[in-house]
């Protein structure tokens, strides 16, 4: 059964959960443990929606059985066991209000498929279509789909992976609907009544759409492939009917605008598009700041450490002379010191002051009753923001 399997899914399936799980690590480790709060709200709404969903089913639906519609019900056994499923899993149909498709469902470990009715009255005269959407979605349980999607999510937002992935599971779906059809023209058929419709795909010209698939090698069809979690429907019929190596290639440019934009699942591509957008123009405006924070921070850092051996020089100075030394030279401490910061000596207002590159700190000293430098106070200019200074220099220089 491995050849149903599209080639590339396996391996996707592999990096999007590994990458996945170390995304939930940092997620994990950058919000000190708070995420899970979130997560567990987010698990708590999917209890909600997906048991509505089932009951909603369950309620509104006609399961398939011996005694209800048996001519599908036949299919869908059939279709279980050509795929040789362990477990069969209910079938309902549903109203479809003019929509031709079939859902796969999972909640707690309980599997459903449910077609809509228009599907089944589309495919009238067609019943290896019906056999083709049921296979579809029989495929999505077999390959376990709809499973560790909440351990992926992270790394389901990337650009071009998660995208790829999404892809290769619709491929591997549409292999397992071609095993459970009589040929892959029914195949193919089937998918082109998802787009001329329940009444008009009778009427659709596959090679001609096979031949439609060759616009898809163009820059602008294949940025929006790459960008979105299905194939383009010619390019399904394509693989449908003469398999992946007869499918055309995509544009070679298409690649680089695509790996900007993050992949948005069911929330679509203009979606992702504004997450683009909002990376490229919002963030750098608060990443850009911040990183200069961070870098004056450390430089300041660095300086306060280079200081320190010339405050204690400068202290036992005091000690001994009951005063600050006139000069730098005085108390033995050079003017440069090996940060690059630049010392200067103020005796009349008892203030050492260094001079770097990110700006300038100053040091005054604390005495004791016993005339004796307890500490040297650090404080910055004001041309440096608190955020831009090590905490013990958060104070501002008169």
């Amino acid at each position: 059964m491995d050849t149903l399997v599209y080639p590339r899914e396996r391996t996707l399936s592999l990096v999007t959960l590994v990458l996945g799980l170390v995304g939930w690590l940092f997620l994990l480790a950058g919000t000190a443990g708070t995420v899970l709060v979130i997560a567990l709200a987010g698990f708590v709404g999917y209890l909600f929606a997906h048991s509505a969903l089932i009951a909603w089913i369950k309620g509104n639906g006609v399961e398939l059985g011996e005694r209800q519609l048996p001519d599908v019900h036949a299919q869908f056994v059939a279709c279980c066991e050509r795929l040789q499923l362990a477990r069969r899993p209910r079938a309902f149909v549903l109203n479809g209000n003019g929509r031709i498709q079939a859902y796969a469902a999972r909640f707690l470990g309980h599997e459903v498929v449910f077609l809509l009715s228009d599907t089944l009255d589309a495919m009238r005269t067609h019943p290896d279509g019906v056999a083709f959407y049921i296979g579809h979605e029989l495929g999505q349980l077999r390959m376990q789909h709809l499973t560790k999607q909440f351990a992926r999510w992270p790394a389901m937002w990337l650009p071009l992976l998660g995208a790829a992935y999404a892809r290769a599971k619709a491929c591997t779906c549409d292999r397992h609907g071609l095993a459970c059809s009589s040929s892959p023209g029914n195949a193919a058929l089937a998918l082109a009544a998802l787009a001329a419709g329940g009444r008009r795909w009778r009427h659709v010209d596959l090679p001609a759409l096979c031949e439609q698939a060759g616009e898809s090698s163009g820059f602008w069809m294949s940025f929006h492939e790459l960008v979105s979690g299905r194939p383009w429907l010619t390019r399904r019929v394509v693989r449908v009917t003469a398999g992946d190596g007869a499918v055309p290639p995509r544009h070679g440019l298409a690649w680089l605008p695509a790996v900007l934009v993050p992949y948005a699942g069911r929330l679509g591509p203009g979606f992702g598009f504004l997450v683009m957008v909002y990376l490229i123009a919002v963030l750098p405006a608060i990443a850009v700041p911040a990183y200069r924070d961070y870098t004056s921070r450390a430089h300041l850092a660095a300086t306060l450490k280079a200081v320190d051996p010339a405050l204690v020089a400068i202290s036992r100075y005091y000690e001994a002379e009951h005063h600050l030394p006139a000069t730098l030279a005085d108390a033995g401490v050079p003017e440069h010191l090996g940060d690059g910061s630049t010392l200067e000596l103020d005796p009349q207002g008892m203030l050492v002051t260094a001079r770097t590159a990110r700006g300038t700190l100053g040091f005054v000293p604390r005495v004791d009753d016993r005339r004796r430098i307890e500490r040297w106070d650090c404080a910055h200019d004001r041309a440096l923001e608190v955020s831009q200074v090590p905490p013990q220099c958060a104070a501002e220089l008169p």
